[in-house]
């Protein structure tokens, strides 16, 4: 009995269709298994340990050394020191440069979320590119079952002599090229597939239909408004353009003085010059040393110079990435107004394409119209639905990319329901340079959990 119930339950999984992939597990798989959004995880991780180093110049610098010498009287000398330095004022510099330091990482940290969308946005066009293209496959192989019937009539009135050869031949002219057609699609949804490949790390499966249409806002200066405040672009820029600022009074803080403590403790081992023997002398200093540049041949007032320049620079593209927003999300929201006003046009022209069809091969079975007549109606018919398809897809793919625009095309704001990878532990780990075995313990076990990825 208990055989039975197994075999009877294995039956019944086993009879249960697979779930079709749904756009949100498209988006998911994409965001789990992009090389590219390691590779600019990885690049996050190396701008937190510039906040690190920064932090590190605040702190003492301890070294060693040990020589020995031979002098050609042979005389051995032997000596072994251990010195200690730190900056003890700079007057600002270093604190500048860890301010700096930290601007760039909140700016690094915007540009993996633009990867972010730019991944998910990749896995939302793949999607629907395979969803489209195999629609068009399934509607080129109705066109050439539908042909097939149409070339078969013919050929049945040409027996008949209800009509010439010229009408058969058109029929098998129409059918062949409606064949070529179906493979041309049958190509295009390979490359589809591997596309999705790319984009999500895995063939696709059967798909499921795509979820409601995302909401769009109010009005397009509603969008714009949003895109200014959350798109990571906007963001980065914003980031730079700080840390440029900082820049510049950092390179104003390199004409300061440094006052900097060094204290040092020595072990000396060489001959006695009375009796030759061995004698092991000590010394320990300790000394504070202030210094500045005077002249510098003129590359501290280059230094300035450059960086007021960069800031410049900084300043102009936070100018440009905020029209290019404006600009993404215009486009975008036209996309969505286009796309929805083929549809309803498509709509009716299909309607219409039907109707004349069905009055036209009525007409033909009567000899009131011709073959060629009749073929033209069902190709008329055949690219409506083909502009639909494609008129469908670019609606679907115009409100995802008004998301994009907006900066709203994240994990979190889909609500995907999956971890995301936390930007700030691995940060929180590093940020205060970490030496001791707690913050070591610490970082590897941040490290193992990026090693196990999201």
């Amino acid at each position: 009995m208990r055989r039975l119930a197994t075999a009877t339950a294995l039956s019944l999984l086993t009879a249960l269709p697979v779930a079709a992939e749904t756009l949100a597990d498209a988006m998911v798989a994409a965001y789990r298994k992009s090389p590219l959004m390691d590779q600019n995880r990885a690049v996050l991780r190396a701008a937190d340990e510039d906040v690190a180093q920064a932090v590190s110049t605040l702190r003492p610098v301890v070294g060693w050394a040990a020589s020995h010498t031979l002098s050609s009287g042979g005389v051995n000398v032997t000596s072994l020191s251990l010195t200690a330095q730190m900056t003890l004022f700079d007057w600002g510099r270093s604190q500048l440069d860890i301010d700096l330091k930290k601007e760039l990482v909140l700016a690094s940290r915007e540009n993996l979320v633009q990867v972010e969308q730019n991944v998910l946005f990749d896995a939302v066009s793949a999607f629907f590119n395979v969803r489209s293209a195999l629609e068009q496959v399934d509607l080129q192989n109705n066109s050439v079952r539908l042909l097939g019937q149409e070339r078969q009539a013919a050929q049945d009135r040409f027996d008949v002599g209800e009509i010439t050869l010229t009408d058969v031949s058109l029929a098998n002219a129409q059918l062949a090229a409606t064949r070529a057609a179906l493979a041309s699609a049958e190509g295009s949804l390979e490359v589809a597939r591997e596309g999705y490949r790319a984009a999500t790390g895995a063939l696709p499966g059967a798909l499921s239909a795509p979820p409601p249409l995302p909401k769009r806002p109010e009005s397009l200066d509603a969008a714009r408004a949003i895109g200014q405040r959350n798109h990571p672009a906007m963001k980065q820029a914003q980031h730079q353009a700080a840390a440029s600022e900082i820049g510049v009074a950092a390179a104003k803080a390199e004409r300061n003085p440094t006052l900097n403590a060094e204290a040092r403790v020595g072990v000396n081992r060489s001959p006695s010059v009375l009796s030759g023997d061995q004698e092991i002398s000590r010394d320990a200093q300790i000394g504070l040393t202030m210094s500045q540049t005077i002249y510098s041949g003129g590359r501290l007032s280059s230094v300035l110079r450059k960086s007021m320049a960069q800031r410049d620079q900084a300043r102009a593209g936070l100018l440009n990435v905020a029209r290019q927003v404006d600009l993404a999300v215009g486009e975008a929201w036209a996309n969505i107004d286009v796309a929805g006003a083929q549809i309803s046009a498509i709509d009716e022209q299909i309607s219409a394409a039907q109707q004349a069809y069905d009055g036209v091969r009525e007409e033909a079975t009567l000899g009131a119209r011709t073959t060629l007549d009749v073929l033209d109606a069902e190709q008329s018919l055949l690219e409506a639905r083909t502009d639909k398809i494609t008129a469908e897809a670019n609606l679907q793919l115009a409100h995802y990319q008004l998301l994009a625009a907006m900066g709203l095309l994240t994990v979190e704001n889909l609500k995907l329901g999956i971890p995301t990878y936390d930007p700030s532990e691995y940060y929180s780990a590093v940020r205060d340079a970490p030496y001791t075995s707690r913050q070591g313990e610490n970082l590897d076990r941040v490290l193992r959990a990026i090693g196990r990825g999201n």
